[in-house]
């Protein structure tokens, strides 16, 4: 085991053997059972942890972590999905969001944990991460994932609620792009980060905070990339994810699956899905059109592979991107860049770094202050 504690203030490491029993959860554990005042504690089959970097993750230290679970109070249900359902709870006086997995979900919860405690994840546009742990209320366990709340809800609700001004729509895709571009990069050095992509992007995953940008949100099917030995740290499915936002590549399991990069670019695609959905909620000229899924006008509500493959890969078709968008400067920029995200071929759109700069340049000729 190695961990790391403060003693008299100062940063203190320690290594020591521990018995696999002691080990939480048995298998391939990210914490062991450890002494509070301890931070960072990590388990290591190999090595005896000589090559682990002792430094203080993400989130709050693990005994913390469990503090805080026990002293939420959940308010009200605000949300369900294919895993379980999510809440929003009072702690310390203030609103945060509890996604309660149910105990047969114990291994997306575990990943999802996993995740968001990646060293250096924490970034504006990512759902801030606060703690994970499992509750027995008596009838079953219940597993528990605390992050910030936001009280817009996802930018599926937002957008459903609201139309957006130029200005509002160059936020929320900016800051995505921003987001997206954190999670997909690679931090060299022992304070570094590998990178990750998404595998789920849609506009149910992703929320709008207070001040109308985006924070990336249900990072439970991501991966992350082991550049040392080019390899993913999990057994990747072939098709994980929502169908209507499945890139060609993925609809017709062409996608290189050894390849980091394959994924990083099918979430690019469905970045484009959702800079489309953003995009037609946009007062310009006073016109707007009202919110609709991709794809709405060709595929039923709830697609199948099937369906959505004949769509995409054999006819080629995107959603429409209206002519009058050309009038304006904004629309023209952001039709631009949603056709460069959307190409058949993965390796041919373009970077969440390229658009975050061409979003950065269309803020400042509009004159917007992000």
């Amino acid at each position: 085991m190695a961990s790391t504690f403060f003693n008299n203030g100062q940063e203190q490491h320690i290594r020591v053997c521990i018995t696999r029993d002691s080990l939480v959860p048995p298998g391939q554990p990210f914490y062991c059972l450890s002494a509070e005042g301890y931070l960072n504690t990590h388990c290591c089959y190999t090595d005896y942890c000589n090559s682990m970097d002792l430094k203080i993750p993400s989130g709050l230290p693990l005994f913390v972590q469990r503090t805080v679970a026990r002293t939420i109070v959940l308010q009200e249900i605000i949300g369900k999905g294919r895993f379980g359902e999510v809440w929003r709870g009072r702690w310390r006086g203030g609103d945060v969001a509890v996604k309660i997995f149910s105990s047969r979900e114990e291994r997306s919860w575990f990943r999802e944990a996993e995740i968001y405690q990646t060293i250096m994840l924490r970034h504006e546009n990512i759902l801030g991460f606060i703690a994970a742990d499992n509750k027995d209320n008596g009838t079953w366990t219940q597993l528990w994932l605390v992050s910030d709340y936001h009280e817009y809800g996802s930018l599926f609700d937002y957008l459903n609620r609201y139309s957006v001004t130029t200005e509002g729509m160059i936020k929320l895709t900016l800051s995505a792009a921003n987001g997206l571009a954190h999670l997909h990069m690679e931090i060299l050095g022992t304070q570094g980060k590998p990178g990750i992509a998404h595998r789920d992007l849609k506009s149910k995953n992703i929320l709008v905070k207070k001040n109308c940008t985006c924070a990336i949100a249900d990072l439970g099917l991501a991966v992350r990339h082991d550049s040392a030995t080019d390899t993913i740290d999990i057994a990747p499915n072939q098709r994980v994810g929502t169908k209507r936002y499945m890139a060609p590549e993925v609809l017709d399991e062409t996608i290189n699956m050894k390849h980091f990069e394959s994924f990083k670019c099918a979430d690019i695609y469905a970045l484009g899905l959702v800079y489309w959905e953003i995009a037609r909620r946009c007062n310009t000229g006073g016109v707007h059109e009202e919110y609709q899924l991709p794809y709405y006008d060709l595929v039923p509500s709830d697609p199948a592979i099937d369906e959505m493959r004949k769509v995409v890969c054999d006819q080629n078709q995107r959603p429409n991107i209206p002519n009058w968008w050309q009038s304006y400067e904004a629309l023209r920029v952001m039709g631009k860049i949603m056709r460069e995200c959307w190409y058949a071929n993965g390796a041919a759109r373009l970077t969440a770094l390229r658009i975050k700069k061409t979003l950065s340049q269309l803020s400042i000729d509009e004159d917007i202050k992000i």
